[in-house]
């Protein structure tokens, strides 16, 4: 079944549906880039559930949409049928019954329907910053278009900060008056874990995850976090540059592989270096954020996160000309920009660790920058927004 057809037949089913009354305090929520305990809509989901003010909760997630995608290699007629009536039966059903949208990515099917007044629909987009373009910035065609109808349907879309509400606006194709810079609740979680070490004396997530991959308990932790490259053919060099900077780690340090999950799968551990252990499935971020002493990444958007933590970040960009000149691009001076050295070779990378040149100074400056709240309080400003 090509997408197209597909986004039709939902919107279809959620155009007919939409003939019966909003069911108050419905909430639907729409998880289709991150279904994990630590996301933006689900920390946002069950902090309203504590609430006990009569919400309820129905969702869409990413085993949904790959249960549709993936029929054909399914066994059991049964299971086939079961994912056809639940993701173009139910899902808009309740989708379009409900009063509260929260969402964490952009649903394209949402590109084929017009959202019904009296539904907030919250985009709580799974990236706390940027530094690299997407969206209407780098999306062409058909899809550029389908993301603008889809985003239009947007009525509330969350951000950290005023300057991100000018970029995102743009990004999103959203008027600057439905852009809301109160925080993300994904930031509340690790701030308040952050807030546990500094008052009991003791990291519980590095004891976590030292134990479940059994590091050695007198290494730093170092997490190697490179993003996804839209050209897979670009990522083979991973693993190279990977065991290039495992070989000549000093002594004193442990490395960690990050990877996007469409490509981790490409790097078991047994193809990984001694000092090396793959980190890529763990399924709570926070607990690999907490358990590492340095980041190592390039232009992803994990920076926005770690620098709470404020620890050292080093930039190991590459591929710089490439990306900038042939890749998304970014939107800003990116040597200036981040709060780190950067370096563009394996070498380089090693002679900053072993001098300890981290460029702390960069990262109280790149904070206040980036967020206008640092409280822990960005749930309770979004549910306030909820219930106006």
């Amino acid at each position: 079944m090509s997408k197209t057809l597909g986004y039709f037949l939902f919107a279809l089913v959620y155009d007919i549906c939409k003939l019966m009354p909003i069911k108050k305090k419905s909430v639907f929520c729409i998880m289709t880039h991150d279904d994990g305990e630590g996301s933006n809509v689900s920390i946002a989901s069950k902090a309203l559930m504590r609430a006990d003010m009569g919400y309820t909760f129905s969702y869409l997630t990413k085993q949904d949409t790959d249960g549709v995608r993936t029929l054909s290699g399914r066994k059991s007629l049964l299971a086939r049928i079961k994912s056809l009536f639940s993701f173009f039966l139910r899902k808009p059903y309740e989708m379009a019954r409900a009063q509260i949208i929260l969402m964490d990515n952009v649903f394209l099917p949402y590109a084929y329907l017009k959202g019904r007044k009296g539904t907030k629909v919250i985009q709580l987009w799974h990236g706390t910053g940027t530094i690299k373009k997407f969206g209407q910035d780098v999306n062409t065609g058909k899809l550029k278009e389908l993301e603008r109808l889809a985003n239009a349907n947007i009525t509330h879309l969350i951000v950290n900060s005023p300057g991100m509400k000018v970029l995102y606006s743009k990004i999103f194709a959203v008027p600057q008056e439905r852009v809301y810079p109160i925080g993300l609740p994904r930031t509340d979680e690790l701030l308040r874990r952050i807030k546990r070490i500094e008052l009991a004396g003791s990291n519980p997530d590095k004891d976590y995850i030292y134990d479940k991959y059994h590091l050695p308990a007198q290494k730093k932790l170092i997490l190697y976090a490179p993003t996804f490259r839209d050209s897979m053919d670009q990522n083979p060099r991973i693993i190279e540059l990977l065991k290039e900077l495992g070989a000549q780690l000093p002594e004193e340090y442990h490395l960690g592989l990050r990877l996007h999950p469409f490509i981790a799968n490409a790097y078991p551990q047994e193809s990984l270096g001694e000092n090396i252990c793959q980190l890529s499935f763990e399924y709570d971020l926070n607990s690999l954020l907490l358990a590492s002493d340095l980041l190592i990444t390039d232009y992803s958007s994990i920076i926005f996160e770690y620098c709470l933590l404020k620890r050292p970040m080093i930039f190991y960009a590459y591929d710089y000309e490439e990306f900038s000149d042939h890749g998304r691009g970014f939107y800003y001076d990116y040597e200036s920009f981040v709060p780190g050295p950067v370096a563009y070779s394996c070498q380089e990378v090693i002679e900053l660790i072993k001098r300890k040149d981290f460029q702390q100074y960069k990262l109280d400056s790149f904070i206040s920058s980036q967020y206008s709240y640092i409280d822990g309080n960005a749930t309770a400003r979004l549910i306030e927004l909820i219930r106006q």
